[in-house]
């Protein structure tokens, strides 16, 4: 008899859940495997894919650009090197109307649907707020995959939460479950 796992897989849009961090509640320091193994409570944590980008190098970059850049590569360090933890990395262009990044919406609506279509996994949880996401969720969900949004609620398309099987907000009770101390 073949016992089926049941994974899931927690996909964090780094850009959206720093915003959140910083807007919301003073950019407490977080332990991202303590988060992660949280979200996935019911489940078996399959893996953690975070999605980020450095940050724009003017060239030569400004003494503010090599520490910003410094201490991003270190926290980017600090992840990869967690068990069971995927860290995948857009790009930062300089835009018409400021700084956007490109390319982390796609990462993770490819790693969502793959994983899902593969029978990897049997839930999808996602920090992130962007509606861009909502197709790979309808896909995920084809493939009856649970599908899960943990959001701030000022900060979310309601599309994406409105499409997801089950929702969680991120509140002060959760981020203080999951500060460094």
């Amino acid at each position: 008899m073949i016992i089926r796992r049941e994974w899931a897989a927690l996909f964090i849009d780094g850009g959206y859940f720093a915003a959140i961090l910083r807007d919301y509640f003073g950019e407490p320091r977080i332990d991202f495997l303590k988060l992660s193994e949280i979200l996935c409570t019911g489940f078996e944590r399959f893996r953690t894919y975070y999605y980020d980008c450095m940050p724009y190098q003017s060239n030569p970059p400004t003494e503010e650009e090599k520490k910003r850049y410094t201490d991003k590569n270190r926290f980017i360090t600090y992840l990869k090197r967690l068990p069971k933890f995927e860290v995948r990395l857009g790009k930062v262009r300089k835009g018409k109307y400021g700084f956007e990044q490109k390319g982390i919406d796609v990462w993770l609506s490819v790693d969502l649907a793959r994983l899902a279509w593969s029978g990897t996994i049997r839930k999808a949880i996602i920090i992130g707020g962007d509606s861009d996401f909502v197709p790979a969720v309808m896909s995920a969900k084809e493939a009856h995959v649970l599908t899960e949004i943990v959001y701030h609620p000022k900060h979310v398309s309601l599309d994406l939460r409105d499409i997801c099987d089950e929702r969680r907000e991120i509140t002060s009770d959760l981020i203080k479950k999951v500060e460094v101390d």
